[in-house]
């Protein structure tokens, strides 16, 4: 067994930053699961199904051997567990992300000591990228062509009613 990695987050949706991460994660692990997160408490666009097959749709269409997709509920700690993982990979683009992710990261380790955190910084072109961002974009007519893959640009302006 190789060196297997989680990418979990809650993916709504994916874009083409969340895929600059894990292709970069995928040159330092051997297999990395994309673990689509369910969030009670988040409010979310899509629905956890669709997220899930969004990026399952993505990962395959990535054609990557060691990238799959896969959901989650719970606390990330038991998912890491239960799948032998050695790390968990977070992206960063400004220095309020890293307070937060610092902060995840030591919870998740007093909760399982063997959680490691590896942080990812995204190329230059996504550090500005953001679900939300593109969700605004598309609402409102915009194209986001450049930031999400064409399943995923689908899929927000269907859901929002309009036509690409």
């Amino acid at each position: 067994m190789g060196k297997l990695a989680i990418y979990p987050g809650t993916f709504d949706p994916i874009t083409n930053g969340h895929i600059d991460i894990v292709i970069r994660g995928s040159k330092i692990f051997d297999e990395i699961i994309i673990a689509v997160g369910e969030n009670p408490h988040k409010k979310t666009l899509f629905s956890h199904n669709e997220r899930v097959e969004l990026v399952k749709e993505v990962v395959d269409q990535l054609g990557f051997s060691n990238i799959t997709a896969d959901h989650f509920s719970g606390l990330l700690a038991d998912y890491m567990r239960r799948k032998k993982a050695i790390a968990v990979i977070r992206g960063l683009r400004a220095l309020s992300d890293f307070e937060y992710e610092f902060q995840l990261a030591l919870a998740n380790r007093k909760i399982y000591p063997q959680f490691e955190t590896v942080f990812l910084m995204p190329s230059e072109q996504f550090i500005y990228l953001s679900s939300s961002m593109v969700k605004e974009i598309a609402q409102n007519g915009g194209d986001i062509s450049q930031f999400v893959p064409p399943v995923v640009e689908e899929a927000l302006y269907k859901k929002f009613g309009r036509a690409k």
